[in-house]
């Protein structure tokens, strides 16, 4: 019996794959619990078109975050901090200050998509690696400065 998945099965495939299995597993288990469908020729055109718009939807979604990126990368996002003795702040610089910076840049970024690469804990120019898309990060260059000179 010719099946289509409608997800994945272990040990079987993948969501879109058409696979084959005996009939008594795919009567009893797979169509039953929604996991599969039989594999007409309707079905398959289907899902092969259903393929082809995700993938489009896809690479627009990657097109859209790659401009995002180089928008990113030319950014300069200044963040001010108390500073104590010898140019350190008092705590860290964290991901949702950084995120707060490029929100009043008008960029919409979450916190959590916001990596700093070290512990920001002195003034000086550091950077941080922004998750844009699962496939598209942008590196982007965070300068921490006094709060006295963030006022002037």
């Amino acid at each position: 019996m010719k099946l289509l998945l409608l997800q994945d099965v272990e040990n079987l495939g993948h969501e879109g794959d058409i696979v084959t299995v005996r009939d008594g597993y795919g009567r009893n288990y797979l169509i039953p619990g929604r996991m599969a469908v039989i594999a007409s020729d309707s079905v398959v055109r289907h899902q092969k078109e259903l393929a082809r718009q995700r993938a489009r939807k896809i690479a627009q979604e990657i097109g859209d975050a790659e401009r995002v990126k180089e928008q990113l990368e030319a950014a300069k996002v200044v963040v001010a901090a108390k500073v104590g003795q010898e140019n350190r702040i008092f705590g860290t610089v964290t991901s949702t200050q950084i995120a707060e910076a490029l929100g009043q840049q008008g960029f919409r970024i979450d916190r959590k998509h916001i990596e700093p690469d070290e512990d920001i804990r002195m003034l000086g120019v550091y950077t941080a690696t922004v998750k844009v898309h699962k496939e598209v990060s942008a590196t982007l260059k965070v300068e921490v400065v006094p709060e006295a000179e963030a006022e002037a």
